[in-house]
């Protein structure tokens, strides 16, 4: 796959990241992406076919195709939702 693209794949919880350096097929979308990564391995949390997904922290579809460079993050469901944080803390 010489003529793939190189991208990296990352994932981040409290205490721990990891970001792994990929080769993909041209044509390779952020979801197959993050399938061949196998993160979902070293966090067993994720759940590959529906979690959030970036590229350089702005939020893509699944359906993205990379570019060569890209860093594809795997986002996982905020602990607290900023808007609720506010309001608790107003009142």
């Amino acid at each position: 796959m010489s003529d793939g693209l190189a991208v990296e794949v990352s994932y981040a919880v409290p205490g721990a990241q990891r970001v792994l350096a990929l080769r993909v097929p041209r044509g390779c979308t952020a979801r197959q992406a993050a399938a061949l990564s196998c993160m979902e391995q070293l966090f067993p949390e994720i759940d590959i076919g529906n979690c959030p997904l970036g590229v350089f922290g702005v939020e893509v579809a699944g359906n993205y195709r990379l570019k060569d460079g890209d860093r594809l993050e795997i986002y996982r469901p905020l602990e607290n939702d900023p808007l609720e944080a506010r309001r608790r803390a107003a009142r």
